[in-house]
């Protein structure tokens, strides 16, 4: 199956019900996206498909012939940041970092489904999120940051 990484095609030999999560990770070495749960339900595995925020372990790579896929590593590189991450450099929006992927590719998707979210929108967003270190706040400001909105002075 040919299946199109961050604006490259890749040819892969794997069933067609593995999952997505474990193609990126093991057989294209991308390792943005996370090994949480394995259910889709603490978010650290998020990718973008065709721009929408999935949960690349539940879904079959079978689902995903002839549409785009978007990874942390296709956003920017070290040295020019995607604006969402250059956010969350500047708020210092991470701890632990494990749920970071999630929370970049989330935040990117809703940057791009709607550009000048609420904080209300901000926290929907990213509700399912899992973020167990307590970095929320940070990250919240990092997405409000990535959103435009002016900031206070942290303590």
């Amino acid at each position: 199956m040919r299946l199109t990484v961050n604006g490259r095609n890749h040819d892969v030999d794997a069933a067609p019900d593995t999952a997505l999560l474990y193609v990126l990770r093991n057989d294209l070495a991308l390792n943005g996206p996370k090994y949480g749960c394995g259910l889709g339900e603490c978010v650290a595995c998020t990718v973008l498909i065709d721009g929408v925020a999935a949960r690349s372990c539940v879904i079959p790579i079978e689902g995903c012939v002839g549409r785009d896929i978007l990874t942390l590593e296709g956003l920017g590189t070290r040295e020019r940041p995607d604006p969402v991450q250059q956010a969350f450099i500047e708020e210092q929006a991470a701890q632990c970092g494990y749920c970071l992927n999630g929370m970049i590719m989330s935040t990117k998707a809703l940057l791009a489904a709607n550009p000048h979210p609420t904080e209300t929108e901000i926290l929907q967003a990213l509700r399912y999120n899992l973020c167990r270190c307590g970095a929320h706040v940070e990250i919240v400001r990092a997405a409000m940051r990535a959103a435009g909105h002016a900031l206070e002075a942290r303590d």
